[in-house]
């Protein structure tokens, strides 16, 4: 998936608006408490901050001066929660500011970027619109509008929003990546047919036979029913699955030639060469639908050893490969840290990679048979309201009183006492 750029709007430098109105001698001064709130509002006290202007505000609720003040608080808090990637809580600021301001494009576009996030495309397209009808130079608004209709494969009209951004904003890198990309796959994907099943829109290389691609509908439909119910999460948006020839596949997603598959938002396959569905691409296809469930949960805020590990947890109830490797590792306690294996995996060699996914998974397997799927949820869960990696694992494992580096003592605990992985 597409990385969104950092918002640009400057509601992180938002000055509250001085308090002007004279002194009310009451009991609640408004004044005093819309002053004080403006500053604890600026010292990153939020919640006791808002609770002032709220005040004032209510006391005075025709006070354009205390309804902008409560409004722009909310809008700092927002942007703050925003940037810990606590959408749904950062998006509930930002709608207290729209009912005060149902014309304010800005807090339109906040509104509409946080529901991008959720996965709310309804919404999300709605507010963006909206905003952009209002501030048709907002950069942002016509970026983050490409990227729900090219989620939506709607990517002629994506492309004709970027190339309008671009035109504000020359050279703007994610812009130019995300054109760049949008338009190799317009390129190989312009002749493919199309399926569709409940929960997936297929694409596929006309080479490729429709029974077959059919049939990866129908195993992709069975990975939906397990991995949510293993997760319990049933994420509700479709998803795009597209199968390519080997060279297009490379060209598309500029993988690693030891990738069986992608996922970016889009399910991608390299099988156009294929006739059936073998064992191995039935673990290929449960792993890479895992991505979409661990997504959907985390909006993206997850280290790369618990989404693969988690993905190969999955992937190997229709296929096991042997351990080798991590065995052979276990014997020395020579593992990778886990804290390298929290991002791209796609510069190793094949043979370090391979030995990421599996002690990748062997984590993930420590995890379930030691504590739960329950727990990893939890896990997945804490990630997704913008925790960190440590305070979401101190979060998920509290009963037990473990940390990040204790959860890696005790595993590696185990793995040393000569515990051979299957």
């Amino acid at each position: 998936m597409p990385k969104p750029v950092s918002l640009l709007i400057a509601i992180s430098s938002l000055c509250l608006l001085a308090t002007s109105a004279p002194a009310v001698q009451t009991e609640n001064n408004p004044v005093i408490d819309s002053s004080a709130g403006r500053q604890l509002v600026l010292a990153g006290e939020y919640e006791k901050g808002l609770e002032q202007l709220l005040k004032a505000y209510q006391l005075f609720p025709l006070n354009e001066t205390y309804k902008r003040n409560l409004a722009e608080g909310y809008g700092v808090y927002g942007h703050r929660l925003f940037t810990q990637r606590r959408y749904e809580q950062a998006d509930e600021q930002f709608v207290k500011a729209l009912e005060l301001y149902p014309e304010d494009a800005s807090y339109a576009l906040l509104h509409g970027i946080c529901n991008y996030h959720l996965k709310r495309d309804d919404i999300a397209r709605f507010e963006l619109e909206r905003a952009r009808a209002k501030k048709t130079d907002s950069i942002e608004a016509l970026y983050y509008l490409g990227l729900v209709l090219y989620d939506n494969d709607n990517r002629l009209q994506a492309v004709d929003l970027w190339e309008q951004a671009l035109k504000l904003a020359p050279g703007r890198p994610e812009i130019v990546a995300l054109l760049n990309k949008a338009r190799r796959e317009m390129a190989v994907e312009a002749g493919m047919d199309r399926g569709h099943s409940s929960r997936f829109d297929l694409s596929y290389d006309p080479g490729v036979e429709t029974a077959f691609a059919l049939a990866i509908l129908d195993v992709l439909e069975t990975a939906a029913n397990q991995v949510g119910a293993g997760l319990g999460h049933f994420p509700q948006a479709r998803v795009p699955v597209a199968i390519y020839q080997r060279d297009g596949f490379k060209a598309v997603t500029d993988s690693p030639d030891w990738s069986g598959g992608v996922y970016d938002g889009t399910i991608r396959l390299p099988y156009g060469g294929l006739k059936e569905i073998t064992p191995p691409m039935r673990g290929v296809l449960f792993h890479e639908y895992a991505h979409v469930v661990v997504f959907d949960l985390t909006h993206g805020n997850c280290p790369l050893w618990l989404n693969e590990g988690i993905a190969e947890w999955f992937g190997r109830t229709q296929y096991n490969r042997p351990m080798t490797d991590l065995n052979r590792v276990a014997r020395s306690g020579a593992f990778a840290d886990f804290r390298r294996l929290e991002g791209s995996f796609s510069g190793l060699s094949r043979q370090d990679a391979l030995l990421a996914y599996q002690q990748s998974y062997a984590m993930v397997d420590y995890l379930v048979t030691t504590y739960g799927w329950h727990r990893v949820k939890d896990l997945l869960v804490a990630l997704g309201s913008g925790m960190n990696v440590e305070a979401a694992i101190a979060a998920a494992l509290q009963d037990y009183g473990l940390s990040y580096v204790g959860l890696v003592r005790e595993w590696k605990e185990h793995m040393e006492r000569g515990v051979m992985v299957k």
